[in-house]
């Protein structure tokens, strides 16, 4: 019978997404209704129809921007090509890319400068990948997805090449990926510290603590979470069932059954309304208890920018 819950620690928000969502609702606070958002600030269905309730449209495309309207861009960062095209239009900007993903935009710049090609491992179509691969508009970034795309890639030349990271991967899956790099191209330059941050690299160390402790691992996170989805294939690689929850709603009662440890994490941009809603259902299938693992306390913080740092 389900006996306890054991939370993993950390979990849930980061830095980066705290910040995100604090520059959304600061904007709306000092310039009203509508926010125009471009893309998911945070890959989260609760956070994005919160925001939604309080006057943020989120959007894909700029044309869908009326002119003179107040923009954000989401945590994951933007094209130099979208970065134009909104300063062109005249847009009030504010950037919520994560520092973290800045951080590898800015050395994508500076090594282009001194004449480098990069490969990037990262997962096709994800807008973080899309916004560090549109850094350059030369087509000097590769991407690999797997060990096979690495076989296949072809740059120009292999004199200066530096490799980038999505920041959100799975380490493990990531450092495969790197050492297939570096055996095809052993000049190849790293960066001088991981792009992988530190909240998903904390949040999957926890995630493999937690999981030969427990019968089964929940994840709280939205579809479109790549550090969610990490985390799920952490704990499965590990050899525990895992399923990742959108919200308690999609929890299923036989998934418990025959089980007594529960463990229980949540992604990067996953709210903590969600993981308590999530334990109280689990309570009610019959777990007695809940404690916390001991685990690294986060105590990052990343400045707003200016002209939001007012007191809301």
């Amino acid at each position: 019978m389900l006996d306890e819950i054991i939370l993993a620690e950390p979990r849930g928000f980061c830095a980066g997404v705290d910040r995100a969502i604090e520059i959304v609702e600061r904007a709306l606070h000092k310039f009203g209704a509508p926010i125009y958002v471009r893309h998911e600030i945070v890959h989260n269905t609760y956070v994005v129809n919160d925001l939604k309730a309080k006057g943020a449209i989120f959007i894909e495309e700029l044309d869908d921007v009326p002119p003179g309207a107040t923009l954000i861009f989401s945590a994951h960062g933007v094209s130099k090509a979208v970065q134009q095209e909104a300063a062109k239009r005249g847009f009030h900007v504010f950037d919520a890319t994560c520092p973290l993903v800045t951080k590898v935009h800015i050395e994508v710049a500076k090594l282009h400068k001194e004449g480098y090609e990069f490969i990037m491992i990262g997962h096709k179509g994800h807008p973080e990948v899309e916004g560090t691969m549109g850094q350059l508009d030369d087509g000097s970034i590769h991407l690999v997805e797997d060990v096979a795309d690495v076989a296949r890639v072809q740059p120009a030349q292999t004199d200066k090449l530096a490799v980038v990271t999505q920041t959100t991967l799975s380490m493990d899956d990531a450092a495969g990926i790197l050492a297939a790099v570096k055996a095809r191209f052993p000049n190849v330059r790293e960066p001088k510290q991981q792009d992988i941050c530190y909240a998903t690299q904390n949040r999957q160390d926890a995630v493999k603590l937690l999981s030969p402790q427990v019968d089964i691992v929940i994840v709280v996170g939205s579809p479109t979470s790549s550090n969610s989805n990490r985390l799920r294939e952490v704990a499965e690689k590990l050899g525990t069932e895992s399923y990742m929850v959108d919200n308690a709603d999609e929890l299923k009662a036989e998934w418990f059954e025959g089980k007594s440890r529960v463990g229980l994490t949540a992604g990067a941009s996953a709210p903590s309304i969600l993981v308590r809603q999530v334990v109280d259902q689990i309570k009610a299938f019959g777990a007695l208890s809940v404690r916390k693992m001991d685990g690294i306390e986060e105590t990052v913080k990343f400045p707003l920018p200016k002209g939001l740092k007012t007191e809301l």
